[in-house]
């Protein structure tokens, strides 16, 4: 693994596991929007889950690569699932929040 593909990767497993954890600690940041765009209080901690365990499955990777690269691609298939959840809020406004968290794990992907 390059040097840039390791901080790339370590950036996405960061911002992973800080949305994950936020999630779960209920920061009001986090917490209102999902109460806007309908979601489920029931998902909130299998989602916060999710995002956990992606950023973890990023660590692993450096380690076992394969790990890595399944990680990533589940946290581009999460964070995709938040734009569309997004959208169909119309809340158009907010899209670019998750674009944000699901550009390092897209470039972490394109560089394993």
């Amino acid at each position: 693994m390059s040097l840039t593909a390791a901080v790339v990767t370590a950036v996405a497993a960061f911002m992973a596991g800080f949305s994950g954890v936020a999630l779960l600690a209920r920061a009001k940041f986090v917490v209102e929007p999902l109460v806007a765009y309908g979601v489920p209080r029931v998902m909130w901690n299998p989602l916060g889950a999710l995002k956990l365990a992606g950023a973890a499955g990023l660590v692993v990777g450096f380690w076992v690569p394969v790990i890595g690269t399944l990680a990533a691609v589940g946290l581009v298939l999460y964070f995709a699932g938040a734009v569309v959840t997004v959208v169909r809020a119309r809340a158009y406004g907010h899209v670019p929040f998750p674009l944000v968290y699901m550009a390092p794990a897209v470039a972490a992907l394109a560089l394993a």
